[in-house]
């Protein structure tokens, strides 16, 4: 398939040392002559396309945010003029309090949402306010909702475009690793309801996802430990060994203890990992773009499964969702609990005789690394009755019935429910009575 650019889906392309990445994005779309601005040499860039079913998507990476004006001209749009009466926006941020400063280093031209930080803002009330702000600042549906943040920001920033006038343009600009290597690309939108992680939602894929290792140089060990667990957990589903063999090293090498990107060799490294993981997502995600239960398609699936090739992508998600839900939303990091999910996944994997004994205690030793210090006093207080309630009312659930994602010797494998998972989920739930020393990992 071939992009209207006429380059190939999925193709890179990258820009000629020292020029401003995203003007010379803007030369290759448009097909215009424009002269480029200038950034410092060695500056990377790399660009992506997708077509995740009706809708195109591009993710662009590079070191440096972009400007509003940037993000504008990647999308092709000219920037309107106010009306006389200036109420008319052409665009609206939503960001929080965390990435307030970011989305003004961005633009002072747009008007500016600021959310509370942290998955206890994923609700509908949010939503109602982005929606609310981009009405009052006159968005038309040919207006442009930029989110600005990781995933909670992301996730309802594109809810809100996929409703508001059924249907606005959408960009995002992740600021968390989690969110760069996951929430942000294959267009899942939501916010959490009832306790449960974002169990209303839709898919509406953002128009262009800006990747800037610059957002990244303040965020926290703890985020930078979750962000980690969604690199780890890709490289795990990817076939692409080399991309796992170097993830491995990193982290028992502690390379996360001080990320900080403080030489050209580190940037490079972490956005060449973040482009990995886009590319093993983004291929699944042109297959299976909304996760249709009726596509039995075969991207590594157990034949008797008749799942969908996006649902690879859940791989530690069920188990970890249903930790989340049941300690109360936010209480651990989503990545957190992707990680501990990973290593119930592979401990299920092994006992189903799928995945092999050395990959197991690989996954489980390697996810282990990437818990928080505190983790093993919270998951303490889990009651085991509402982690088995959660974990069978999981939203990706067939016929009443949870599906689980494990390792397997080349990727990842769905398995339907039977009476061996049962035991296993059974037992687990039975295993959280305050000795933390039962979950290796």
């Amino acid at each position: 398939m071939v992009s209207n650019t006429g380059l190939s889906l999925s193709q890179s392309v990258f820009r000629p040392p020292g020029v401003c990445f995203w003007s010379f994005i803007f030369c290759v779309t448009s097909g215009r002559v424009k002269k480029p601005r200038l950034r410092p040499k060695g500056f990377l860039l790399s660009r992506h396309h997708f077509q995740f079913g009706n809708y195109a998507s591009s993710v662009v990476s590079g070191k440096k945010l972009p400007r509003f004006e940037d993000i504008f001209s990647e999308l092709g749009y000219k920037l309107p003029e106010k009306s006389a009466a200036g109420k008319t926006a052409p665009g609206l941020v939503v960001c929080d309090k965390n990435t307030t400063a970011l989305a003004r280093d961005i633009t002072n031209e747009l008007p500016v949402l600021t959310l509370p930080p942290g998955e206890a803002a994923k609700t509908w009330q949010s939503v109602e306010t982005i929606l609310r702000a981009a009405r009052n600042n006159g968005l038309g549906r040919d207006g442009l909702f930029i989110g600005i943040g990781g995933g909670v920001i992301c996730d309802l920033t594109a809810f809100a475009a996929s409703i508001y006038m059924r249907g606005a343009e959408l960009a995002l600009v992740p600021t968390t690793l989690l969110c760069m290597v996951d929430a942000a690309v294959g267009g899942k939108t939501g916010f959490d309801l009832e306790g449960l992680k974002n169990l209303a939602g839709t898919f509406y894929p953002a128009k262009a996802v800006f990747i800037a290792s610059e957002a990244l140089k303040t965020l926290p060990l703890r985020e930078w430990k979750s962000g980690l667990a969604e690199l780890f957990k890709t490289a795990v589903l990817s076939k692409d060994e080399s991309f796992f063999e170097e993830l491995r090293r990193f982290i028992e090498t502690g390379g996360f203890e001080n990320p900080g990107f403080t030489n050209s060799e580190t940037t490079e490294q972490f956005l060449s990992l973040i482009e990995k993981a886009v590319l093993v997502k983004g291929r699944i995600v042109e297959v299976d773009p909304r996760e249709d239960l009726n596509n039995a398609a075969g991207f590594g699936m157990d034949a008797a499964a008749g799942g969908t090739e996006r649902a690879l992508l859940n791989l530690g998600h069920t188990f970890g969702h249903a930790l989340e839900s049941a300690l109360g939303l936010g209480t651990v990091t989503h990545g957190e609990a992707v990680a501990w999910g990973l290593a119930r996944s592979a401990e299920l994997g092994q006992q189903l005789g799928i995945t092999p004994p050395k990959r197991a205690e690989e996954i489980i030793r390697l996810s282990g690394r990437l818990l928080d210090d505190s983790f093993g006093k919270v998951i303490c207080r889990v009651n085991g009755e509402l982690f088995h309630t959660a974990l069978l009312s999981d939203k990706k659930k067939k016929a009443g019935k949870p599906r689980f994602v494990v390792p397997s010797s080349e990727g990842a494998l769905i398995i339907e429910w039977n009476k061996n998972i049962e035991t296993y989920c059974n037992s687990l739930a039975a295993r959280f009575s305050g000795n933390s020393a039962l979950f290796p990992g």
